[in-house]
């Protein structure tokens, strides 16, 4: 797949099949739309592509706003790369940008990119003040030939899969296992381990502690059974995300440290990916060491159990 940093300082030579947005998630929603672009580009001999934005327009429309993501830009572009899309045109977005007319940015996608087709949600708007509405891109298609397509919604079990709904099934709910239905896979997060307190250790189950980015989605405070990605291997593990309230002192800070079943050696340094398959409990404060000691070895336990039913199903599959 490629990449084009800039869309207003390249040309790119071959027809196009087109759709535009943040795509956070790369979620069913997303894709349901993604596959109609991908049709469409292959049945004609075009490339299908991805305009995205960075930084999304919301951090420069309104600064002070506190930003985060489902996945990161990496793992966008892979998701994207998978899903079928050959090219991702990047609009490095600014105030100017934010200013430009729907008809400067559509003639752009026209001359920079080719465009043959362009599809969108109904609810899709572009430009200055959002002036470029469906009914307005119709226009422009017919204007200037090319097909313009407007693609339904995405409905899961009665529900519009959206990135809103997931970032709130997530950080607000931790109903992990329904925002895994709605993503296509389970919602994960992925960081360096560092050095925590060193407390799991010294009472008999030591915990690798998860250097996660300030604007990624966190799940709800917790136990989480999760999968570990090391090294390419996956592991069975049970997660707890959090301020430890038996044992931390005054103003603590919120940590994401997971235990890997079975897993025994020095991973400091490493890069670790969690998978989310399910909330076990929430986070609780325990009256004695023993007592939590005692909830932790039954939480793993527990964790075990889920994720070897888990794995007998497979699901779900991205």
């Amino acid at each position: 797949m490629r990449v084009i940093h800039n869309l207003f300082d390249e040309q790119f030579t071959e027809p196009t099949a087109i759709t535009i947005g943040n795509f956070d998630g790369v979620h069913l929603g997303h894709r349901h739309l993604i596959q109609h672009v991908v049709n469409d580009a292959r049945r004609h001999g075009w490339t299908p592509t991805v305009v995205t934005f960075q930084p999304h327009p919301r951090r420069v429309l309104q600064p002070g706003a506190r930003m985060v993501y489902i996945c990161s830009w990496e793992e966008r572009l892979a998701l994207l790369e998978r899903a079928g899309i050959d090219l991702v045109a990047v609009v490095r977005f600014t105030l100017d940008v934010a200013r430009m007319s729907a008809r400067e940015f559509v003639l752009a996608l026209v001359e920079r990119l080719h465009m043959r087709s362009l599809w969108v949600g109904p609810d899709f708007a572009l430009g200055h003040q959002r002036e470029g509405d469906v009914r307005f891109l119709q226009r422009m298609a017919n204007e200037l030939g090319f097909a313009f397509h407007v693609v339904l919604p995405f409905t899961l079990d009665g529900e519009e899969v959206r990135s809103s709904r997931i970032r709130e099934l997530v950080a607000q709910e931790g109903n992990v296992r329904r925002a895994a239905r709605l993503l296509g896979r389970y919602f994960s997060l992925s960081g360096l381990v560092v050095h925590g307190d060193g407390r799991g250790r010294q009472i008999g189950v030591p915990t690798a502690n998860l250097a996660v980015a300030p604007t990624r989605l966190i799940p709800a405070n917790g136990v989480y059974a999760t999968w570990a990605w090391l090294d390419g291997q996956r592991w069975p593990s049970a997660t707890n995300i959090g301020v430890r309230p038996t044992v931390s002192r005054a103003n603590p800070t919120r940590t994401v440290e997971t235990h890997i079943i079975g897993f025994q050696g020095n991973i400091y340094h490493h890069y670790l990916r969690l998978e989310f398959v399910e909330r076990l409990r929430d986070e609780q404060r325990f009256e004695t060491l023993d007592a939590l000691i005692a909830q932790i070895r039954q939480d793993i336990k527990h964790a075990a159990a889920l994720l070897a039913e888990e794995e007998s199903h497979e699901w779900p599959i991205s």
